[in-house]
């Protein structure tokens, strides 16, 4: 389907940012055509089309790839990511760029994420290094450097170029992902990444087919996580009539628990957005109720978030075994931390999972 005149102009700033695609996330196949292993879609691109994401294009045989952009940044607490393990009370400079592999209805990040898809979004990019990027993680005093608002996964070869910089530095580094990977991704972004979000937004194919994605993708990227070594966090966004019955929260829980039952689980509260505007909002009884699953599952960390002060203890981290309050939280402020400086409870020394140093 061909750009409107909008979409066909930002395309072609867009295209004027871009560089060669990583050899590790491309394949050459008969004449110029590609095979793109950047997310979980592994699109086939002909030469002159682009990939589903709408940002990732065959041009004469070469996979070009977004860089040397930024069309969201901001520097705010770790805890907003969410990653309620990793350096509490820290900030993160978090960049975005544009598209996505997938087209949620409810999507709070439309703007970047839809763009060359929706002419209702689209963010002007802004040219920046990635020397520029570190210098301001610095600047702010950041302790992380992450990559979100998009689909990280599609801007991958952005990321590692940031992220080769923001290391050596002393920054810790994390994707906040829709979970749509590839073994070839992940290998390829391990060693310059340490954290990575996954949103489990189903565990109902149908519903992800109408979200753009295949579940069992999802599944296995949770799994291929976890073995590389990650540290992974999982976030499930809460949507009444469309996730939230018992017997799907319990699947989710369930294989959350069977990948490592240390995985933190964040049940968030959805409101309407973007194209959904007929769900109903969700309540602090519902959050509370997927924490409660969560804990029925076997899970050792449990968290309700977008609700603060109305969810009880589901906002802070106790210990596993004597229930010791680790991290008391209102929303994103940090109003305390007991862990150790070995990661561990201060109460009976279970050790804590997580980077907390």
């Amino acid at each position: 389907m061909p750009f409107s005149t909008k979409s066909a102009s930002l395309a072609n700033i867009l295209d004027n940012l871009t560089t060669e695609g990583a050899p590790e996330l491309t394949e050459h196949l008969e004449g110029k055509d590609l095979r793109c292993y950047a997310c979980g879609h592994r699109c086939l691109i002909k030469e002159g089309r682009r990939g589903i994401c709408k940002v990732r294009y065959n041009e004469n045989g070469h996979l070009m790839v977004p860089t040397n952009y930024v069309a969201a940044l901001a520097c705010d607490p770790t805890e907003k990511k969410p990653f309620f393990h990793v350096l509490p009370g820290s900030d993160t400079l978090t960049f975005g760029m544009l598209g996505c592999d997938l087209h949620c209805a409810y999507c709070q990040n439309f703007l970047t994420s839809q763009a060359l898809r929706d002419d209702a979004a689209g963010v002007a990019p802004q040219i920046v290094s990635s020397d520029r990027l570190v210098a301001m993680a610095k600047a702010y005093g950041a302790a992380m450097v992450g990559s979100s608002y998009n689909e990280p996964l599609i801007t991958a070869e952005w990321a590692v170029e940031v992220f080769k910089r923001a290391k050596p530095e002393g920054f810790r580094t994390a994707f906040i992902s829709n979970g749509n990977a590839t073994p070839q991704v992940l290998d390829y972004l391990r060693p310059w990444t340490d954290c990575y979000k996954i949103d489990l937004k189903s565990m109902s194919d149908k519903n992800y087919r109408q979200l753009g994605g295949v579940v069992d993708n999802i599944l296995e990227t949770v799994k291929m996580v976890q073995e590389r070594g990650f540290w992974e966090e999982i976030v499930t966004l809460i949507i009444p009539g469309f996730n939230d019955s018992d017997d799907e929260l319990r699947r989710a829980a369930d294989f959350i628990a069977s990948v490592s039952t240390d995985i933190p689980w964040h049940v968030t509260a959805f409101h309407q957005d973007y194209n959904m505007t007929e769900n109903a909002n969700t309540t602090a009884e519902q959050l509370i109720r997927a924490c409660e699953i969560g804990r029925e599952a076997g899970l050792q960390y449990i968290y309700a978030g977008n609700l603060p002060g109305r969810v009880g203890r589901w906002e802070n981290t106790y210990c596993p075994t004597c229930d010791q309050l680790l991290v008391e939280r209102y929303g994103y402020i940090i109003k305390q931390v007991t862990v150790t400086p070995e990661s561990k409870c201060p109460k009976c020394a279970t050790q804590i999972p997580g980077i907390w140093k």
